[in-house]
């Protein structure tokens, strides 16, 4: 894999994304990592012998792939500096900054650019992301494939039809990893409130998260519950506890205000920088 990427923005999930493709075979050599702090870039080029540089413009000229991975309240400034290069129908920008649109980025980058809007998630950190992808009509088939194998390298990639869809995204699996984290917080206090000790209902509660996940991939999640659901069992009685103090709704209404949020977020986003 020979494709030039340039990251613009070298914190760490752009270090993981470049941890990614490095272990997918991606030469090393065809990656640049821009940035405005040498300390930051150092770390990457001692960990994986990659290009580095402060001068983000001239480092993306001939890149195939600019990848912004700044915060977005930096997006703007980054854009409008980037708006120095020039028109090319192949070169793709791909962003992974929350909230912000890609009519707003491509407006900043001076128009007419092929523009993929990522939403990717903390476990990426791990190479065991979930990120949402979705691309303006400028992008062709061959780079939303290029986008698609660069964000596969830190887990799986899903495209959405529209782009505000991206929005729910943000409230599954964008917030969704906190929403465990919390219910492994619970499911700890609950074993010692039962009468074990705070290292042993954590082993046990997180082990369990982790195995109940790692089970659920490719299965139906109705039918594992099913199998370990016996008939007037232990679990039974949990389950429908869970049922009967309205569980399902709570999480509705959980993921419908983070759904709600993330709309907002992007209004507010886009008012402040303009």
């Amino acid at each position: 894999m020979t494709q030039k990427i340039c990251f613009v923005g070298a914190g760490n999930m752009a270090s993981s994304l470049i941890g990614g493709l490095i272990a997918n075979q991606h030469d090393k050599a065809a990656i640049t990592a821009c940035d405005i702090d040498p300390h930051q870039l150092q770390q990457l080029r001692e960990r994986y012998d990659i290009n580095t540089s402060q001068d983000a413009v001239d480092s993306a000229r001939q890149a195939d792939v600019i990848m912004l991975a700044v915060k977005p309240q930096v997006m703007q400034v980054v854009c409008q500096q980037l708006a120095a290069l020039p028109p090319n129908p192949d070169q793709l920008f791909v962003s992974i900054a929350a909230g912000m649109p890609s009519d707003a980025i491509d407006n900043w980058l001076g128009g007419g650019r092929a523009i993929v809007r990522c939403m990717p998630n903390t476990p990426s950190l791990l190479q065991l992301g979930a990120t949402g992808l979705a691309a303006n009509a400028r992008v062709s088939s061959a780079q939303k494939n290029a986008a698609e194998n660069i964000m596969q390298a830190v887990g799986i990639s899903i495209w959405v039809d529209a782009e505000a869809d991206l929005d729910a995204v943000t409230a599954i699996s964008g917030s969704g990893p906190a929403y465990f984290f919390y219910f492994i917080e619970l499911l700890e206090a609950a074993g010692v409130k039962l009468g074990l000790g705070q290292d042993k209902a954590a082993a046990l509660a997180r082990q369990t998260a982790l195995g109940a996940a790692s089970m659920s991939i490719g299965e139906d999640v109705v039918e594992l519950r099913a199998r370990v659901t016996s008939k007037k069992g232990t679990t039974e009685q949990a389950i429908l506890s869970f049922q009967q103090n309205h569980l399902q709704q709570l999480v509705d209404e959980a993921t419908a205000a983070a759904h709600r949020r993330a709309q907002e977020l992007a209004r507010e986003l886009t008012t402040e920088q303009d």
